[in-house]
């Protein structure tokens, strides 16, 4: 076994001899054949390692593959390493996934123990089914069963009673480029509507009400029958209708003979989405400029005339007088557009020509808008709109300002929103409301600027609970004892009949300003040097109060009169500035209408500066009416 060791190493490694020194001694090397042919030669018991060999065997080792035992543990102790990594890693991925499914588990029993309410925290109700956000919605696939199986006939039914109702209607809101406009065919398709979910409302005492939701997606056979005013006729057919919304059943009055209800009145609470296409058979509706866009409005108008909340259809089931379920106005909303500020400029050249269109339901001949202030993103407009309200716990208040473009179309620079529900009746409130760009989905985050309105929210029935500052009264002393006495009561009765507009509440304003607080800092060298400024917008009288110098709440403590012309219709515009010697610098601003003034008579408050990034003044208003007639 010696033997083949020493062949190994002679065969693999050549070493070499030592001479008696044990110095290695310089031989040619030797081929492996004769390497070979040496060992076989050799015989065990004749072979002989010494200590030199040995050392030879370590020195050549090494001296001539160090390299070698140096990659061979390298490599060793890398593969260890990756080893013990992908173990690691691998561990580590296990436990995640553990980890992961521990927690997968713990959320679904989550869910399985989550109530309705938790759902509502968690998501908004635009991403739910209504039948799951609200407790008492139901599903109605009993219902929907059913309602395709006797489609056909309510088909047949439906179209009658819609040909009936809305072609009138159409004919009322149609518009001046046509002169005829009415249904030549009015079939509802083969596809019946799916009712989504039910819910049961609470209602006045002597009703029950409902809401169903609703989504149609219609292959309706609609076909308007049209003539221009030049004698042109096309027939223009309504397709690709896709609706959603909501359909609210009121029963009432409740009665004790069967089915116990004496009629139904239903309407369309919520319209969600409407699509439609218009397409003129045979041809292209786009070939007649502005066609498409009047049909389209006039067909929205109707539905909104004709069946959208808070009007509503009466269906009498036992035969009786409802005239009281019809729609009937409660109340008016009086509103005033004040002004604006900080508006998206729309305008490459210069800045936006704002105008406001405000509405309360979206019909045309109910729609006010104001006068337009050109070249201004701050405008100031004081307009007063009255509104008639026939539901003031669902209906709102709606503001779109635009930029007016000339003879092209108006561009929306945003919207905003007020519910009637939240105004307090006979209390003026005024309120800054931000402008959106869509009132339905408002992702678009974008600040677009505010507007300011004042409202005043007035039921019927209540004008001697509280004064109306849009309808003074106007009785003198002398009118009240001649009313008193019966004499004149018809002269009076037919003043009261006045309009606004044929009114002018004029007075005195009585304006004191107390003091200001928190100013900031203007001068570079000191505090500011205030004094204020008094405006009445429309008869642009003006006084000032003194200066005080260096000052960050300043004391004034002055009172100033006006002789106010139209209340109605004026403003006060409170200007703070910093005195300088070489001129001065603004600081901010407050702007009133007197609406409030005159409603109270006297009031003192803190208004907050516009235009500054801090500060408010101290004021006492007081008002003096003296209403009189304007001559017409």
């Amino acid at each position: 076994m010696l033997s083949h060791t020493n062949r190994l190493f002679t065969f693999c490694c050549p070493l070499p001899l030592l001479d008696a020194n044990g110095s290695p001694q310089i031989t040619p090397p030797t081929t492996s054949f004769q390497t070979h042919a040496y060992s076989s030669s050799t015989t065990t018991s004749s072979l002989k390692l010494p200590s030199t060999f040995c050392f030879q065997l370590l020195y050549s080792i090494g001296s001539l593959h160090f390299p070698q035992k140096m990659s061979f543990f390298f490599g060793i102790v890398i593969g260890i390493a990756c080893g013990i990594a992908v173990v690691v890693v691998f561990a580590r991925l296990a436990n995640l996934r553990s980890k992961s499914r521990c927690d997968l588990a713990t959320t679904v029993a989550a869910f399985a123990r989550m109530t309705v309410q938790d759902s509502r925290k968690i998501l908004p109700p635009q991403f739910y089914p209504s039948w799951v956000v609200f407790s008492q919605q139901q599903k109605l696939t009993w219902l929907n069963s059913h309602l395709r199986k006797i489609w056909p006939y309510v088909d047949e039914a439906a179209s009658e009673l819609i040909r009936s109702n809305v072609e009138p209607i159409l004919e009322q809101y149609r518009p001046v480029i046509l002169s005829a406009l009415k249904f030549s065919k009015l079939t509802l398709g083969t596809v019946a509507p799916q009712f989504t979910g039910v819910s049961i409302l609470e209602g006045e005492a002597g009703e029950v009400s409902m809401e169903l939701e609703m989504q149609w997606d219609g292959n309706p056979n609609i076909v308007l029958d049209i003539k221009t005013r030049v004698g042109v006729g096309l027939p223009v057919q309504v397709k690709n209708i896709g609706f959603t919304g909501v359909f609210r059943l009121i029963f009432k009055p409740m009665v004790e003979e069967f089915p116990c209800f004496g009629a139904v009145c239903y309407s369309l609470r919520e319209k969600k989405n409407l699509d439609f296409k218009l397409k003129v058979v045979g041809g292209d509706i786009t070939a007649l400029p502005g066609i498409s866009d009047a049909i389209e409005e006039t067909i929205l108008d109707a539905i909104e005339d004709s069946i959208t909340w808070p009007v509503r259809k009466i269906v009498p089931i036992i035969p009786g007088d409802y005239s009281d379920l019809e729609l009937k106005p409660v109340g008016t909303l009086e509103v005033k557009l004040v002004q604006a500020r900080d508006l998206t400029n729309k305008d490459l050249i210069g800045k936006s020509d704002p105008y406001a269109v405000l509405f309360v339901r979206p019909i045309r001949d109910r729609m006010k808008t104001s006068k337009t202030i050109n070249n201004e993103l701050n405008p100031i407009w004081n307009e007063h709109f009255e509104f008639i309200v026939e539901d003031a716990s669902t209906q709102h208040l709606t503001v779109r300002i635009f930029d007016d473009e000339g003879v092209q179309a108006s561009e929306l620079i945003g919207c905003a929103q007020v519910r009637l529900k939240d105004l307090e009746p006979g209390k003026v409130k005024d309120v800054w409301l931000k402008l959106v760009k869509d009132l339905d989905v408002q992702r678009d985050k974008k600040y677009r600027g505010e507007v300011r309105l004042e409202l005043l929210y007035c039921p019927f029935g209540m004008e001697s609970v509280f004064t109306n500052p849009f309808r003074p009264n106007l009785l003198t002393s002398l009118e009240k004892v001649l009313k008193a006495d019966g004499t004149e009561a018809d002269d009076i009765k037919k003043s009261h009949s006045l309009k606004k507009r044929d009114i002018i509440v004029r007075g005195v304003l009585s304006v004191t300003v107390i003091s200001a607080e928190n100013l900031p800092v203007v001068d570079l060298i000191g505090k500011a040097d205030p004094y204020v400024e008094l405006t009445m917008k429309k008869s642009n009288t003006k006084h000032r109060t003194r200066v005080v110098n260096n000052s960050l709440n300043p004391i004034w403590n002055q009172t100033f009169d006006f002789v106010v012309e139209d209340g109605l219709h004026d403003m006060l515009i409170l200007d703070v500035w910093d005195h300088d010697t070489f001129g001065k610098d603004k600081i901010g601003r407050c702007i009133f209408t007197l609406t409030r003034v005159i409603l109270e008579g006297e009031f003192r408050d803190n208004f907050p500066l516009e235009g500054a990034k801090s500060g408010s003044l101290n004021l006492h208003l007081k008002w003096s009416p003296q209403p009189i007639f304007r001559d017409t």
